[in-house]
């Protein structure tokens, strides 16, 4: 089939309201108002009064409020921008997709299984968009790595790597007692998860081993805090990755991957801020990178721009070119990592997948995830 490019400024904007207004919601909100075309800021919400106000005042919004149903019961929003704590993703994903709301949702796009299949349903039952915030696919390094896997660069994939080390500081973190047990998985490896999912394409993972311990602030370890890990993963094609974690980068913000095949090798990522060096008496340097919003600065912007493609070529009865965003299977494939590897943590052993979630390539996307619900209740 030949898809036509529909440019997304044609017409009107595609109407966007933000739900949340912390950190990474406050920079997906200026990338909607600011640097995407084709796209409006509508209105924001957030229990945060202030907050809301800060945001609403610097971008030039006039709609605000502290309940996210305002915006979805409102006609002027076409879509919402789900930016929260974890714990209501899935809910305002399966409330917004019942309001006919196209749906960005930041990852992870559940806590459970059965959270995240109930939003799945809930945007295919109505038709509307749905994607997850895994931004290492809109990197450009992390994309021309898939493009050379794709060209068949590594041959067949045997060994993958992906790694996240979080900034830090020489006093270590400020408040580890306010991570929630878990987040080294559900919220920091998640991306890696997807990133090795994606990286190899057409397998699913079979197997996870992870250990993983408080070693930045081991005074929080009691409190279920988990600040370092390495996980491995083992796929249906006989491939094995590695993943690992840490909060505390002295030197930087760190993200990398690699696949490593039967012809060749591929890498992406690094925390150096550019290729420049400096080589000089007192050793051989480079600038790092500190935050998220800078390392992946393009990678957040792109994939809103995407998103706002496919709001706008659902709205206008068109089919989305290019290749599919990261939708509900992959963020179900990666989530089932994560909830395995969080397993596997606590009791020291490997865990199988499938006692997690039976899983299929997230080429399958959510026609697959019907066939297999279809399939499991008829067991």
């Amino acid at each position: 089939m030949t898809y036509r490019q529909h440019p997304v400024a044609e017409n009107r904007p595609v109407r966007v309201a933000a739900i949340g207004a912390g950190w990474i919601g406050n920079f997906h909100a200026e990338s909607i108002s600011r640097r995407i075309p084709g796209a409006r800021l509508e209105a924001i919400a957030d229990p945060a009064i202030p907050a809301v106000e800060a945001l609403a005042g610097h971008l030039g919004v006039t709609k605000i409020t502290a309940d996210p149903q305002d915006v979805l019961d409102d006609p002027d929003v076409d879509a919402v921008l789900i930016s929260t704590p974890v714990r209501f993703h899935s809910q305002l994903t399966e409330a917004a997709a019942r309001a006919g709301k196209d749906v960005f949702c930041e990852k992870p796009g559940a806590r459970t299984i059965e959270e995240i299949d109930g939003a799945i349903q809930a945007a295919e039952a109505a038709g509307v968009v749905l994607q997850f915030g895994f931004n290492r696919r809109y990197a450009a390094d992390f994309a021309a790595a898939r493009q050379l896997i794709d060209d068949g660069a590594v041959g067949v994939p045997q060994l993958l790597r992906s790694l996240t080390r979080d900034p830090g500081t020489a006093a270590g973190l400020a408040h580890p007692e306010r991570i929630a047990p878990g987040t080294i998985f559900l919220e920091t490896l998640i991306h890696d998860f997807d990133t090795l999912n994606w990286l190899n394409p057409g397998a699913v993972p079979v197997k996870v081993h992870a250990v993983a311990d408080a070693l930045v602030a081991p005074q929080a370890k009691a409190g279920g805090l988990l600040d370092t890990a390495v996980v491995t993963v083992t796929y249906n094609n006989g491939a094995v990755a590695v993943a690992e974690a840490n909060f505390n980068a002295l030197y930087g913000y760190d993200v990398r991957g690699e696949v490593f095949g039967s012809a060749g090798m591929v890498t992406a990522g690094g925390p150096q801020a550019s290729s420049a060096t400096s080589y000089t008496a007192a050793g051989i340097g480079s600038e790092t990178v500190r935050l998220n919003v800078d390392l992946f600065h393009d990678a957040y912007t792109l994939e809103l721009e995407r998103f706002v493609e496919a709001v706008k070529a659902r709205r206008d009865g068109l089919p989305v070119s290019g290749p599919a965003a990261p939708g509900g299977a992959d963020a179900r494939n990666a989530l089932a990592v994560a909830l395995a590897a969080w397993l596997s943590a606590d009791t020291g052993l490997p865990v199988d997948v499938d006692s997690i979630a039976e899983l299929r390539p997230a080429e399958a996307g959510i026609q697959g995830l019907r066939a297999l619900n279809v399939a499991g209740a008829g067991a």
